[in-house]
C-alpha cells in the first residue's frame, strides 16, 4: 500500500492540472466575451456621444426658435393693441354719432312747430318774390306806359 500514496498523489495532480485548463478554458471564454463587450461598449460610447451631440444642437436650435416665438408674439401684441384701440376708438365714435343723431332728433321734436312756422314764411316770402318779379318785367314792358292802368291788373298784382 505504499504504492497508493503516490498514486493519490498522481492523481490530484492530474485532478488539479484538469481543474486548472478547465479554469484557463473559461477565463479565455469570458476573456473573449469581455473583448467583443468592450468593443460593442465603444461603439454604443460613440453612438452616444453624437447623439449627446445632435440633442445639444437641437436643444440650441430649441431655444433659439423659444426665443423667436417669444420675440414675436411680443410684436403682435403691440399689433393687437393697435387694433383693440381703433376698436375703441370706432366705438367712440358710434356713441358720439348716436348722441348727435339723438339730439338732432330731440331738437327737431322740440321746434317741429318753428319749423312749420319757418316753412311757412319761406312760402310767402318766395310768393311775394316772384310777385315782385312780375310786377317788374310788366313794368319794363314796352307797352306798359301806354295801356291804361285798370281795377284787373291792379288786383292781379296784389295778389
Amino acid at each position: 500500500m505504499e504504492w497508493l500514496l503516490p498514486v493519490a498523489g498522481i492523481v490530484a495532480a492530474v485532478a488539479f492540472l484538469i481543474l486548472c485548463i478547465g479554469i484557463v478554458v473559461v477565463l479565455l471564454s469570458v476573456k473573449k466575451n469581455l473583448d467583443h463587450v468592450a468593443k460593442t461598449l465603444d461603439g454604443i460610447e460613440g453612438q452616444v456621444q453624437g447623439i449627446t451631440r445632435e440633442s445639444t444642437d437641437l436643444l440650441h436650435k430649441t431655444n433659439r426658435l423659444v426665443e423667436d416665438v417669444q420675440d414675436k408674439s411680443l410684436r403682435l401684441n403691440a399689433v393687437v393693441d393697435a387694433v383693440k384701440g381703433v376698436g375703441t376708438t370706432v366705438q367712440h365714435l358710434n356713441s358720439s354719432v348716436d348722441n348727435v343723431t339723438s339730439s338732432i332728433t330731440h331738437n327737431i321734436s322740440q321746434n317741429e312747430e318753428k319749423i312749420s312756422q319757418v316753412v311757412q314764411w319761406s312760402n310767402v316770402a318766395m310768393e311775394l318774390a316772384d310777385k315782385w318779379q312780375l310786377r317788374k318785367e310788366r313794368r319794363n314792358a314796352p307797352n306798359f306806359k301806354s295801356a291804361p292802368l285798370n281795377e284787373q291788373v291792379v288786383k292781379e298784382d296784389i295778389q
